[in-house]
């Protein structure tokens, strides 16, 4: 076993993996990309129909004995995949080695998983490809095979204890909004937990496929037993471009055409979301002014409407310098914003810290990708389930200032959480 030199905290579970291959060809449409993923270690990060999907290791970095935060990954990725011998015969974002990453919500925290796939099939503007990750002369192409259709079938769950219970939430939300009164503070985001039980081991897999189904305008994602279907892109860098959608505030789906024009209605008028709102974009903006040359976002926000939701959404977009910050990097600088945290950061942090039940782990954080140029694509964590065997634990937050009502909040969260929790129960 040979380790990587150099780099604090990488291991290397494949023998030479100081001078890893990465060998990417054009391959024909694969069609369903998730119908491609073996059972075992898997890897996803799509929309519609483009994105990738990997599967086996070729390196994972460790966070084993100390935090590292974000920078610090985004830093050791980029030694990481320089180091690589490219053979890239596609030349688009997400070809060449790739890194899949997920990391912690909390900076302070453990946890963030940065794993470099062997296997990887993208797809994107109509072109699909094969990257394979190797030691130098052992490229072997592996026999890929659609899953059976068995392993789309799900198993029986139930619904298991919520952390803390409802009424306790609640609790939590009104301290919030006090303190939020009070001054120092004015918006924090509060999570409560659910957990799931089943009657054999839950498969991300099928997870995966049925909320992509649902969710086709969402980023479904699969890492290390976390999936989900987030709406919300962090940010995403082509080149030198940087953009992000930010999402703040939100109402329920309405039952018929007229009363979901009601409530959209509602929302876009609503002084309590406008004011979320703004200051979830205030947040990504000032973020992405000290890193870029010019940072615009949209005047007003715009009603996003999703199968049992409708968020107010603002578009964001940056120029960057060259050479220009990675994909994870945006990623590390941005998070958390006040769309997954609160504002200021450091406080709001706090008072999460203090009021929260259940570690968030990686649930709110950033989950994507990033290749060896440092183009990437990173949503938050949202939307999803961390699957342990026959258990799931699911999260939903919901964003608290001044003007929030706590039975609004449960109820939002209620929302929120039934996305994940139909996938698993379905």
């Amino acid at each position: 076993m040979v380790s990587r030199p150099a780099t604090t905290g990488v291991t290397a579970p494949v023998e030479g993996a100081a001078e890893l291959v990465a060998w990417s060809v054009e391959v024909d449409d694969p069609g369903d990309l998730l119908s491609w993923l073996p059972a075992g270690q898997a890897f996803a990060f799509l929309r519609g129909h483009d994105g990738l999907v990997g599967w086996g290791e070729a390196v994972r970095l460790s966070t084993a004995g100390a935090v590292r935060s974000g920078p610090d990954l985004a830093e050791s990725v980029e030694q990481l995949l320089g180091a690589m011998t490219v053979r890239d015969d596609v030349g688009l974002p997400g070809s060449g080695p790739v890194a899949i990453a997920s990391l912690v919500f909390d900076p302070a925290a453990s946890g963030s998983v940065v794993v470099v796939p062997k296997v990887m099939l993208g797809r994107r503007d109509g072109r699909a490809w094969l990257t394979l990750v190797t030691p130098p002369g052992a490229v072997e192409v592996p026999a890929l095979r659609r899953r059976p259709t068995s392993a789309a079938l799900p198993v029986r769950a139930r619904m298991g204890s919520s952390i803390p219970p409802p009424e306790e939430w609640r609790a939590s939300v009104a301290d919030a909004v006090g303190r939020l009164r009070a001054g120092g503070l004015d918006k924090v985001v509060l999570a409560r937990a659910l957990d799931v039980d089943a009657d054999a081991p839950l498969d991300p897999r099928a997870v995966a496929a049925r909320l992509a189904e649902r969710f086709p305008s969402c980023f479904t994602y699969v890492c290390d037993g976390l999936v989900g279907a987030s709406p919300e892109l962090l940010v995403r860098r082509t080149g030198r471009q940087a953009e992000s959608l930010v999402l703040a505030g939100s109402v329920r789906r309405g039952t018929t055409a007229a009363e979901d024009a009601e409530l959209e209605a509602g929302l876009l008028c609503s002084v309590k979301d406008r004011h979320e709102h703004r200051l979830a974009v205030e947040s990504v903006r000032d973020v992405l002014a000290t890193v870029a040359h010019e940072v615009e976002a949209d005047a007003e926000p715009q009603a996003l409407r999703l199968a049992n939701i409708t968020h107010l959404a603002s578009h964001a977009q940056a120029w960057l310098p060259s050479p220009a910050p990675s994909g994870l990097a945006l990623a590390a600088a941005l998070h958390p914003t006040a769309a997954g945290g609160g504002t200021p950061r450091a406080r709001a942090l706090e008072v999460i810290r203090e009021l929260e039940a259940a570690p968030r782990g990686r649930y709110a954080g950033p989950v994507g990708w990033v290749d060896g140029h440092g183009d990437g694509e990173f949503a938050l964590a949202l939307r999803c389930a961390q699957l342990d065997g026959a258990r799931a634990r699911l999260w939903a937050g919901a964003g608290v200032v001044a003007e929030s009502d706590p039975d609004a909040e449960v109820a939002e969260t209620a929302v929120k959480l039934e996305a994940a929790l139909t996938a698993l129960l379905s």
